[in-house]
């Protein structure tokens, strides 16, 4: 079957087929003589396989790992559970993260009036949690992010002033340019 209807029949596209094959997940297809692609049951069943992997959020190393002890006969369930519980860990770590992330974001919409003023408590919160970390760099950057918490009903300069006692350089400026925005002249 040609690339189209093997892609239809694992419900994928025929550009993640040649994707899957370029990285190793299928077999390469064999050519007619005019250089199409054929495929039969065996690559559409391991499409359809990849397809549902990447369903429950396995990314590509995993589900190459999955696989190869799919069709080894000699595998252990054991083996297969142990790659299974650490997606099943990454999946509860990012779920926690997007709790997270929803709750700080929960709260900062509820700080912000929604108004006809150019205060916002957004864009303040957003401004000051980046302000001091200019300098410090991008891991710095990431990891404050998530000090924006939930439930504090503190202004958010005085949140910056619990995370970052001391103003990085360049601040003023930032902050001079961030008020710019809100208050054009």
């Amino acid at each position: 079957m040609n690339i189209g209807d093997a892609a239809a029949a694992a419900g994928v596209t025929p550009k993640m087929v040649r994707h899957y094959e370029a990285l190793g997940l299928i077999p390469e297809a064999r050519r007619t003589d005019a250089g199409y692609r054929l495929y039969g049951e065996r690559e559409i069943a391991m499409l359809r396989f990849i397809r549902q992997s990447r369903g429950l959020g396995f990314p590509i190393e995993q589900i190459e790992s999955l696989l190869s002890l799919w069709r080894d006969p000699g595998r252990h369930s054991r083996e297969v559970k142990e790659v299974a519980v650490r997606q099943l860990a990454q999946l509860e770590e990012r779920q926690r993260e997007l709790d997270q992330m929803r709750s700080s974001l929960r709260q900062l919409v509820a700080e912000c009036r929604g108004d006809q003023s150019a205060h916002c408590a957004i864009l303040e919160s957003l401004a000051a949690a980046a302000a001091p970390l200019a300098a410090a760099g991008p891991d710095r950057a990431r990891r404050a992010l998530k000090e924006v918490r939930p439930g504090e009903h503190r202004p958010a300069r005085a949140r910056v002033a619990t995370t970052a006692p001391t103003a990085a350089p360049g601040h003023a400026a930032l902050s001079a340019w961030t008020r710019s925005l809100a208050h054009p002249a």
